[in-house]
């Protein structure tokens, strides 16, 4: 169950760091990428990193539950899942929101949301580094 546990970990992270803190913003500076164009192609990569993260979430969830694992682990595990939780519960529908408005035209006041889903996928990545660590 170890060798799971940190399969899916560093898995996770690996993604979690390819897609937020690379693909994403690298997305924006490509030539003939607007805004509009950005965000749509940013809600389906999102949408699919979210899908992989929970069920990786579920498979550590599961695995530090099952195999006993140190107090590390487990809290780290834990953290990193609540804070998918709250990313999925109370940013993205915000995000949501504010994407398909500029997709339909609006303009209006930019969302804090980013923000916020950015400071928590910040902590998401250390509760993971700690995690992988933990268990190697």
């Amino acid at each position: 169950m170890t060798a799971l546990v940190t399969a899916a970990t560093w898995l996770w992270l690996g993604m979690v760091l390819a897609i937020s803190f690379l693909e994403a913003p690298l997305k924006f500076r490509a030539p003939g990428v607007d805004l509009r164009t950005g965000l749509a192609i940013g809600r389906l990569v999102f949408r699919a990193l979210n899908a992989a993260e929970v069920v990786l979430a579920v498979v550590l969830a599961v695995a530090l539950v099952v195999a006993p694992a140190g107090t590390t682990a487990v809290a780290s595990g834990a953290a990193a899942i609540a804070l998918l939780a709250l990313q999925l519960v109370a940013v993205r529908p915000l995000l949501a929101r504010r994407t398909a408005a500029v997709l339909a035209g609006e303009d209006g006041p930019r969302s804090k949301a980013h923000l916020w889903y950015v400071a928590l996928e910040v902590l998401k990545v250390a509760a993971l580094v700690v995690l992988g660590v933990a268990v190697l």
